[in-house]
């Protein structure tokens, strides 16, 4: 797929996801507000985060999209990846206030102070479950045909959000029902499921960023491929590395010492043609032929 076309998916989904965003943390704030909810209040902070993150997504996958030029000769793909981890200690912070000052209610022995919410906090989570829900799905679809990071992390970010609905739903329900304890408990498991996301969206970012290989079913279909191809005596070596969201490939390929060499440059130059066609992510594939 083209950058161009990449480009222009990211920003689609992006501008969805903005909209979307901005007017579920007006409805979960005016509705935790009205009926009395700090889990739906905390709820509303997070997605009010989500518009914030997607911007930060808009800027890296911009960045990241600028050609190669001669401080930067491999690109700009892991600024990507530096976006994914803006994001996720942006969760993390988020997360761990709102889990403090969850404990803090639940320490001081105020249960009993908590209003109990009204109906609207119960309608406005079941709303947030299903919008933040199908934004995942929305997303991370997009994300996997496009191969970003940075829009994985933001899907996640949309999960996060639909999994501490979740907790909310149970907390306000619970409260509802007379056992107003559950409420800062529902915010302390929202504060897990936003920390656990924010932990995945930056090992997957770090492992982008330090030269970790592609994953084993992707090396094996590039064997495959190379084996396969005529002249080829044997697969020597094949090292492979994530730069960003695109794949760098150094290959050994033995072949028939006695044949020319031009003829040996021309089972390189198709080695490294069919790498490329058959993966679309790999921006470099590098050959290099030994005599057998």
């Amino acid at each position: 797929m083209k950058q161009s076309n990449k480009n222009d998916i990211a920003m689609k989904v992006s501008n969805v996801s903005i909209a979307a965003n901005l007017l579920l943390s007006v409805l979960k704030a005016a509705a935790g507000i009205i009926a009395h909810s700090s889990a739906m209040i905390s709820d509303a902070i997070h997605s009010a985060s989500d518009v914030f993150s997607t911007f930060i997504v808009i800027i890296g996958f911009r960045l990241s999209a600028k050609e190669a030029d001669k401080e930067h000769p491999y690109g700009h793909e892991r600024l990507e990846c530096a976006a994914s981890i803006i994001l996720a200690v942006i969760l993390l912070i988020i997360g761990l206030e709102i889990g403090r000052s969850a404990v803090q209610t639940l320490i001081s022995g105020s249960i009993e102070e908590i209003k109990i919410p009204g109906r609207l906090a119960l309608i406005a989570a079941i709303v947030s479950i299903a919008v933040k829900e199908a934004m995942y799905q929305y997303t991370i679809y997009y994300a996997k045909q496009i191969h970003s990071p940075a829009l994985k992390a933001d899907a996640w970010h949309h999960r996060s959000d639909s999994l501490s609905s979740v907790g909310a739903l149970i907390g306000i329900g619970g409260a509802r029902l007379g056992v107003r304890v559950l409420e800062p408990i529902a915010c302390v498991v929202i504060c897990l499921f936003i920390v656990k996301a924010a932990g995945e969206i930056f090992k997957d970012a770090i492992d982008k960023m330090i030269d970790k290989s592609c994953d084993d079913e992707t090396e094996q279909k590039m064997k495959k491929v190379i084996e396969n191809e005529p002249g080829v005596r044997d697969l020597v070596l094949l090292n492979t590395r994530m730069f960003g969201s695109k794949i760098y490939v150094d290959t050994i390929i033995a072949v028939d010492g006695d044949i020319p060499l031009t003829d040996a440059h021309d089972i390189a130059e198709h080695v490294h043609s069919d790498i490329e066609t058959n993966f679309p992510d790999v921006k470099h594939c590098m050959v290099h032929v030994d005599p057998t």
